[in-house]
Order: structure tokens, then sequence, then C-alpha cells
């Protein structure tokens, strides 16, 4: 009996697009351990296509409110950001903004829990 192989083709085709805004506020200690990160007030979660816009994403963050860079990954698209609940929702609504407003991309809704 022959065993038929089954082949999976997994394609990415990135649009402009913001596809996850989320903010954790006052998230467990335990997180930060886990993700070896500095421990703040919040963290400030994206997912960014193309992925290279994560180094446009994390520059605005820097310069729009005071907040550090948690992780930065250009290969998967993914940014988080740390600092205090408000700065965290002012970089990230700037991040928000000027993506939609300056390079056409699609915003995503800022979540929060």
């Amino acid at each position: 009996m022959s065993e038929e192989k089954k082949r999976f083709i997994q394609e990415f085709v990135p649009g402009k697009q913001v596809t996850l805004s989320h903010i954790i506020a006052n998230p467990d200690p335990d997180m930060f351990e886990k993700l070896g990160i500095q421990e703040a007030g919040a963290l400030g979660i994206l997912t960014l296509t193309p992925s290279e816009t994560v180094i446009i994403a994390g520059d605005l963050a820097t310069k729009s409110a005071n907040v550090k860079l948690g992780f930065l990954d250009r290969f998967t698209g993914s940014l988080v950001i740390v600092g205090n609940v408000s700065e965290v929702e002012m970089a990230m609504a700037e991040i928000n903004r000027f993506l939609a407003d300056t390079l056409m991309y699609t915003p995503a809704k800022i979540t929060k829990s």
C-alpha cells in the first residue's frame, strides 16, 4: 500500500496594514520575565505588514512618547513597546496615524485589556 504524501503551500501576501494594535495595561510581572523585557505599566503589541514597517513604527514610537522598544522583529513584523499606559497609547495612536495618513496603510483599531 503506497503512502500518499500531502503537500501544503502557505502564502503570505502582505498588504500595507497594521494587523494588530493592542495594549495590555498593568500586565502580570511574570509576563515581562517570560518575554525578557523591562517591566513597565503597559505593553503595546503591534503586527505590521510588510514586516519591515516595524522599523518605521519603532522609530515613531520612541519619538512620539516616552516608551522603550521591548521587541522588534523585521522578519515577522512584530513590535512590542513598553512604558506607562498613557505613553504606550500615545505612541500606538501616532503609529496608526502616521502609517494611515502618510504611507496610506490600513490602520487597526487600538484595543486594550
